[in-house]
């Protein structure tokens, strides 16, 4: 009964896949599709119609392995053996150093309403993104981890202000900011294809009820559930709030902002609106920056301790945490951020929310491959259940190449560059194990 008590439920489940999607990001959404126009709705609708197909997968996944815990990466080592395991564990702790610096735009950008010259002076943005980044390293190698209640505080912070703006918006919009329909001067596809792109970063997260799948109850069931009424959820709360923010603030001024919902508090209670609503995102960017902090040394751990990674980053120090992983992984962080200071903090945010996408879209991708083959595998009795994962997982693999279509060549570029350098360490970690399997 005790073992009982301690697993996650429905309604836990539901707030990962819940807690993880809707992050700081989506603060900075509405900016960065302001220069598209009311298109960029259809790319909503798009993105949200693909990340209900992966939710599926994910959803039947966890019905094929219920108590696979690591998610995508147990998905495809299972489907795809052990080379395809790593690299999607590879793709996946990329996807969240490039996470870490978006969110760490994020958290300047809200504090630019606290201190405006975070807004213009792009050096000094920079240099307190490394200092919070760097902070929250030392804080993490200490062994202080996020408490329960600091979790919970930090998600309804950040969802309350979207909630409130998305709801109480909808009667301060002005339809004519929604046009012309398309102000991005390319082709209809086309500003689809983009928004779509750009908007799908929003729903990266589908898959973090799989991870923990073994501590689930009843988890076969469970993180189906969790997995897609989670995104349903997600969905709503994403496109209320855009349109509500769309329809109050003209495209000219929006595309401009740091701080779009701040803006739109202001135009619905008054010039105090927007520290709180500021307030709100500064403190959910920072507690999610802290969390994925310690996810990117408990991951690259977790594959070194099955010998598919440098076992240095398995080492713990003397707090029982795998320091050397999260100060290498802050590191890269560092860099993503770093390397891009002079565009801007819409920009910036703009080409890191693509350079995740562009990480992530490989495990999604393969973990789509993986249901497909498993299904396979066992031997169905029912022809309609055949027919309707074939579909599926085509479809899925039809929105993720459209996906990388659509993320550009610097990004893709990028993107390649990163998951081929993934190689060597693979070899090297494989030669390291075999040589001492051999002894």
């Amino acid at each position: 009964m005790q073992t009982q008590k301690k697993q996650l439920g429905l309604w836990t489940s539901t707030s990962l896949v819940i807690g993880n999607m809707i992050g700081a990001g989506v603060f900075m959404m509405p900016a960065t599709l302001a220069s598209f126009g009311g298109i960029s709705l259809v790319g909503w609708v798009c993105a949200s119609i693909g990340a209900f197909l992966l939710s599926k997968v994910f959803a039947n996944l966890s019905k094929l392995l219920p108590a696979a815990d690591g998610g995508p990466y147990a998905y495809s080592q299972k489907g795809l053996g052990d080379f395809a395991g790593f690299l999607v564990a590879w793709c996946y702790l990329v996807s969240v150093w490039c996470t870490n610096a978006a969110i760490t735009v994020s958290f300047i950008s809200a504090l630019s309403t606290f201190i405006p010259v975070l807004a213009t002076n792009s050096v000094l943005a920079a240099f307190t993104g490394l200092a919070t980044i760097w902070f929250l390293t030392w804080i993490n190698s200490l062994g202080i981890l996020t408490s329960g209640i600091l979790q919970l505080i930090t998600t309804i912070l950040k969802i309350v202000p979207i909630v409130l703006i998305g709801i109480v918006g909808l009667f301060y919009i002005h339809w004519n900011n929604f046009l012309p329909f398309n102000t991005s001067g390319t082709s209809n596809i086309a500003a689809i294809t983009a928004t779509t792109t750009l908007t799908f970063f929003a729903f990266l997260g589908i898959e973090c009820a799989t991870i923990p799948s073994g501590s689930v109850a009843n988890s076969a069931a469970t993180v189906a559930k969790a997995t897609t009424l989670g995104t349903l959820i997600a969905t709503v709360v994403y496109i209320l709030s855009t349109v509500s923010i769309m329809g109050m603030i003209p495209a000219a001024q929006l595309k401009t902002s740091v701080t779009p919902f701040a803006d739109a508090a202001i135009l619905i209670w008054g010039q105090g609106a927007q520290y709180w609503v500021s307030a709100g995102v500064a403190i959910a960017a920072f507690g999610a920056l802290n969390g994925y902090i310690l996810i990117q040394g408990q991951l690259p751990a977790a594959i070194a301790n099955d010998k598919l990674f440098p076992s240095i980053f398995a080492r713990k120090n003397s707090k029982g945490v795998p320091a050397i992983g999260i100060v290498i992984s802050s590191l890269f962080v560092s860099i993503f951020m770093a390397m891009n200071y002079t565009r801007g903090l819409v920009a910036q945010f703009q080409f890191l929310i693509l350079l995740t996408t562009s990480t992530i879209i490989i495990p999604y991708v393969f973990c789509t491959a993986s249901f497909i083959i498993m299904r396979f595998k066992n031997n169905f009795t029912n022809s309609l259940a055949l027919i309707g994962a074939i579909l599926l997982a085509s479809l899925t693999f039809v929105f993720c190449i459209w996906i990388m279509l659509g993320l550009g060549q610097e990004t893709v570029f990028w993107g390649f560059f990163l998951t081929l350098f993934s190689v060597p360490i693979y070899v090297f970690a494989v030669i390291k194990r075999d040589k001492k399997l051999t002894n």
